[in-house]
């Protein structure tokens, strides 16, 4: 009966844990997705990991490093206009999050280029941002 309860209280432990983290996930990442779309670079760069491991979506391939993230950002801001509005915020079965995004890209001269959902999928270590994908919905 002793084990049965101690079992018992420690998933409930588990799972207070596992959401609160997920709130503070989303939270964080509600605030990423603000400075980026005010291209606050550095704004966002202290939510990621020293070794960030990021998509380059843009030119494609992979940046790793904060400073190879904001190389990226600098370049792709002045070449095209992305905004990303988070539309909704998931725990995978793996601990990632996932968020589902509104993603509208710009010509500097405003023509739209791109109008559509994608699925960021983030992984964190020590409360920051280790590793996102993209993916495109189907």
């Amino acid at each position: 009966m002793h084990d049965d309860l101690l079992q018992d209280a420690t998933l409930r432990l588990r799972i207070c844990y596992h959401f609160s983290m997920a709130d503070e996930h989303e939270q964080r990442l509600r605030a990423v997705y603000d400075a980026f779309n005010r291209r606050d670079i550095e704004a966002v760069l202290v939510a990621l990991h020293h070794d960030v491991d990021w998509p380059n979506a843009w030119e494609r391939g992979r940046v790793h490093g904060r400073d190879a993230v904001r190389e990226y950002w600098t370049r792709q801001f002045a070449a095209i206009d992305g905004r990303v509005e988070p539309q909704s915020f998931r725990v995978t079965d793996d601990g990632r999050v996932s968020v589902g995004v509104h993603q509208v890209v710009r010509s500097p001269d405003g023509a739209l280029l791109a109008d559509q959902v994608v699925t960021h999928v983030y992984t964190f270590r020590d409360g920051l941002v280790e590793r996102m994908d993209v993916f495109a919905d189907a």
